[in-house]
């Protein structure tokens, strides 16, 4: 195949296929040919706004991200890849030279080249360029399905294991169980969590959630009439501390936090069960102006981080994980589309039911025949 067919996002709720040049790779580089592509929360955004905070989209952009594919051509001095490798791609080039790249934490380079973020191009083609270092060999049992769910996998290992620290014994909570709040559940408990509370306001999202990793599920009350957020959130603590007996310190306490909702009460009634000295990462993207407790914050002298994309060592560590069969990526696949079916698959995610009247957990669109 010569040809390079791609899903290109004009402009707000504007989104065809159409032919892409195959691009060219360098010495350092392999061209996957892209088979597997999950759809984020940050494409159908995109699709729908035009926009996430500062990066705007401005020209015609190829959108996704979440893939694996079929290595199609390796550059002469890429040595532990060849053509026909399943990988699973990392989708952010670095520079490699910045203060940020060399101190080990590459997601912070001011020059990323991250797929499907304005102005370059994404995933769902046919080809993709990346450096060899970003493909990560599949091992045979793990399918390309699997491999390119390991994009919103490593963004639970970097919340989790690298920026929480979470280790065996420990107890999580963690605000949202969409994707990526269920992904650092299964991270939890791969990692040997002694407890798993998940936190929606939606009850079949918690259903599942008990189903796939949750030890605990807790349903946040409704507000009362004129309630203000912080009061409420600090009402809404006190009803979760109660209901599922957290302390602030010693067995019954919660070690770390994750709000992977970016909703403003969940960021404060997380700082009010979060235990003296805990950590809370923020992976979640909300509002962007909330009210903090900043007393808190001070008082327990809690850890408050904020988690961005992955960095390294974190897709390793994902793979690890699915090979071992400590995490299970299957049950998050609830909806299947066929390349020609793309814009299909981006109405289904952005409504939360495809078709079929299932929810959407995960739709995977395969790439082009």
């Amino acid at each position: 195949m010569s040809d390079n067919p791609s899903l290109v996002l004009r402009g707000v709720e504007d989104v065809v296929h159409e032919q892409r040049p195959i691009p060219e790779i360098s010495g350092d580089e392999v061209l996957v040919e892209v088979k597997k592509t999950g759809i984020c929360g940050s494409d159908v955004h995109y699709l729908v706004h035009g926009r996430i905070g500062d990066f705007i989209v401005e020209k015609p952009m190829v959108l996704g991200h979440e893939s694996a594919g079929i290595v199609y051509k390796v550059g002469p001095n890429v040595k532990h890849l060849k053509v026909g490798d399943r990988v699973a791609m990392e989708p952010g080039a670095t520079c490699r030279s910045c203060d940020a790249c060399k101190s080990g934490r590459y997601e912070l380079c001011p020059d990323i080249i991250f797929a499907a973020t304005p102005p370059y191009d994404g995933t769902l083609g046919r080809y993709y360029k990346l450096p060899a270092d970003l493909a990560y060999p599949l091992p045979d049992h793990v399918s390309l399905e699997d491999g390119a769910m390991m994009e919103p996998l490593s963004v639970g290992v970097h919340s989790v294991s690298n920026l929480g620290g979470f280790r065996a014994n420990q107890a999580i909570a963690v605000f949202g169980c969409g994707p990526v709040g269920l992904l650092c559940m299964a991270v939890a408990k791969a990692l040997g969590a002694s407890r798993i509370i998940a936190v929606d306001i939606v009850p079949d999202r918690l259903e599942f959630a008990k189903k796939y990793a949750a030890t605990d599920a807790y349903l946040p009350p409704k507000f009362n009439d004129g309630e203000s957020k912080i009061d409420y959130s600090r009402r809404n603590a006190e009803t979760m501390r109660s209901q599922l007996g957290i302390e602030d310190r010693g067995a019954k306490a919660v070690d770390l936090i994750i709000d992977a909702s970016g909703a403003e009460v969940s960021i404060q009634t997380g700082l009010y069960i979060a235990k003296s000295g805990g950590t809370f990462v923020q992976v979640g993207m909300g509002n962007p102006n909330v009210t903090l407790n900043v007393s808190l914050i001070m008082t327990k002298e809690l850890n408050y981080k904020g988690s961005f994309r992955y960095g390294p060592g974190d897709y390793p560590l994902a793979i690890g994980l699915v090979a071992q069969g400590k995490v299970d990526l299957k049950p998050l696949v609830t909806h299947r589309f066929t390349f020609k079916e793309a814009i299909t698959a981006f109405k289904a995610t952005r409504a939360g039911k495809g078709e079929d009247g299932k929810g959407v957990i995960k739709a995977i669109i395969s790439g082009p025949e």
